[in-house]
């Protein structure tokens, strides 16, 4: 196969600024969040061709569907692509969650009233499974989504549990490519930023 998955994480929010978990909360973009899209953009035009590019998904999130907007692609809505939820930890930081759960991670949990890693996980299966018939044709797929999500789905691409993402750190507005080295899955390009 030669088809490859691009990963786009969405442009700075408030919320990324402030370090608050944001899933469920629809926010816009910064004004900096707009103009880093719009950088992106142009480094997506050189790898993603027009012509292999099958495939352009987006969380139904407003930050990930006006960041593929303003790279300039028209999405599919996919709901599995939304962040992982947060529960009632939603919009607090992680300092705030320490206070009451010392050394809380969203990799470790749990995320009371939210979703588990087995979770997560199997949504991101999920858009592999639908991304894979495209990557047969030697197709492309963009994902346009949130850096915890993306970083469950390339886990889950090489393979590892979902909690392996927590090796993974993701940029807000950075592309990432999930490929192939012969037959191996592997990851082609991580977190590059305009």
């Amino acid at each position: 196969m030669t088809g490859e998955i691009f990963l786009i994480r969405h442009g700075e929010t408030e919320w990324t600024l402030s370090g608050q978990h944001t899933s469920r909360t629809d926010l816009p973009l910064t004004e900096a969040g707009r103009n880093q899209a719009k950088a992106l953009g142009q480094i997506l035009k050189g790898m993603l061709p027009a012509k292999r590019t099958s495939l352009v998904l987006s969380s139904p999130m407003r930050r990930a569907m006006d960041t593929c907007h303003l790279t300039g692609f028209d999405p599919q809505i996919e709901d599995n692509l939304r962040e992982w939820d947060y529960g009632s930890y939603e919009g607090l930081t992680s300092g705030d969650i320490h206070k009451s759960a010392p050394g809380w991670t969203i990799w470790t949990g749990p995320v009371p009233g939210g979703e588990s890693p087995e979770q997560i996980g199997a949504r991101a299966d999920r858009v592999i499974q639908r991304c894979l018939s495209v990557l047969d044709n030697s197709g492309d797929a963009a994902l346009f989504s949130h850096g915890h999500m993306l970083r469950v789905l390339a886990a889950r691409w090489l393979g590892l549990a979902p909690d392996a993402g927590r090796f993974l750190a993701l940029e807000t507005a950075s592309v990432s490519a999930l490929g192939w080295e012969h037959k191996t899955r592997v990851v082609r390009l991580w977190n590059q930023t305009a």
